[in-house]
């Protein structure tokens, strides 16, 4: 069958983007409680009104605004330990670079505003298992956080099987920052965004055509042809040179509009979970709308996602397919999926009813197995919040691992 011919754009931002500081102040706190909760139920704490120290009871919907010279922190939490919100704040905004007011924002002295408060009973007691049966163990026990449905998306356009425009945006991003970081670069800031488009025939890509770079950069530099030259060679040239990709017939623009002093919290308000589509496949495949910063396992919008992801890796690294997108749903307090869809855009090399039940077989996709399965309860979420939750090797991203291609094979033998 021919594949079809056209264009795809995909874009990614930096750690210093204000959406993506939002995401990393709220995977932050996350993250400390985790840590937290782990060393207090390892002693053996019990507060004074009798519950435990656990991991398996925290629950986290921590969200995140930033605007001129203030953050504000909000969301839902219950957990035994205490953490610092102003510390976690200050610290995450002074690893990313705001350290200083010329930048436009200062980790010391940015107002931080702490608007925490408890989870809500209703939607605690669904997720608890109020209404499980006595003798079912914390898997059973465990129902979805929320209702909703989430996609993991595969494609063999690269060796971490994410589709091409998407990886080369993240790794763009990733790089701009490295060289700002270790002052390759130095009059590079925190802020930026990168995006890529690729040319495909016959559904394979074959050529990136446009490279769009806005970055941050010091008042001072005024000539834009060096921003550009600087960008082709610590940038754009050893990303697409390490892909193979042919890029030479490529347009390339660098701050198009001229001038990017002003960025950050003080150029454009930051909000968790506004940059949903960078954070998964940038737009190639479908996303069902959660955002995942801030959020512990217990919610399937992350915990779900993760797992639709690491279904649909293993079927294309098992052969079974060139594209696979899996769509999980489920109903709040339930712990089955309510449904499971499988589709490899007619790429299948078995099928595709067949590797669906096979999918079923292999994979327990219940909320409380897919937290033992991808060891879910570890502070590990903050390095997710920037250049992407998949298509990374870091070995905490348990969802990008390939370990169940054998099972898969011989569910389908």
């Amino acid at each position: 069958m021919t594949g079809r011919n056209y264009l795809f754009t995909s874009e990614s931002v930096t750690e210093g983007h204000p959406d993506k500081m939002a995401d990393q102040i709220s995977d932050a706190i996350l993250d400390a409680i985790l840590a937290k909760e782990a060393r207090l139920e390892a002693e053996g704490y019990v507060a004074p009104d009798g519950v435990p120290a656990s991991l398996a009871n925290v629950r986290c919907a921590c969200e995140t605004l930033l605007t001129t010279g203030t953050v504000i922190v909000s969301g839902e939490i219950r957990t035994q330990a205490y953490v610092d919100v102003q510390k976690i704040v200050r610290d995450t905004v002074r690893r990313i670079g705001y350290d200083r007011a010329k930048y436009g924002f200062d980790c010391e002295t940015c107002g931080v505003i702490n608007m925490i408060h408890e989870q809500s009973p209703d939607i605690a007691q669904g997720v608890d298992g109020t209404f499980a049966r006595a003798g079912m163990d914390e898997v059973e026990r465990i129902g979805a956080g929320d209702q909703g449905m989430m996609f993991g998306y595969a494609s063999n356009e690269t060796d971490t099987l994410m589709p091409m425009p998407a990886y080369l945006a993240q790794r763009m991003a990733e790089r701009l920052s490295a060289r700002r970081k270790d002052s390759t670069l130095h009059y590079l800031r925190p802020d930026g965004k990168t995006q890529v488009t690729v040319r495909y025939q016959d559904d394979e890509p074959v050529e990136v055509t446009t490279v769009v770079i806005s970055t941050q950069h010091a008042a001072e530099i005024l000539d834009m042809s060096v921003v550009r030259a600087d960008m082709l060679e610590h940038v754009i040239a050893p990303v697409l040179d390490e892909v193979g990709i042919d890029w030479s017939h490529a347009k390339v623009f660098v701050n198009p509009t001229g001038r990017f002093v002003v960025g950050g919290p003080m150029g454009d308000t930051g909000l968790t979970g506004r940059k949903i589509v960078v954070d998964t496949y940038g737009g190639m495949g479908r996303h069902g709308g959660g955002a995942f910063s801030g959020k512990d396992c217990t919610k399937v919008d992350r915990s779900g996602a993760y797992a639709a992801r690491w279904v649909a890796k293993n079927v294309v690294a098992a052969g079974f397919a060139r594209r696979c997108e899996v769509q999980l749903a489920y109903a709040i307090g339930v712990s089955e999926p309510v449904s499971v869809m499988v589709d490899t855009f007619g790429t299948a090399t078995v099928d595709e009813r067949a590797l669906e039940r096979a999918v079923r077989e292999v994979f327990d996709l219940r909320p409380g197995a897919i937290i033992r399965d991808l060891d879910l309860r570890r502070p590990i979420f903050l390095k997710t919040a920037a250049y992407g939750h998949f298509g990374r090797t870091d070995p905490d991203f348990t969802w990008e691992r390939t370990d169940r291609v054998d099972e898969l094979r011989a569910a389908l033998s």
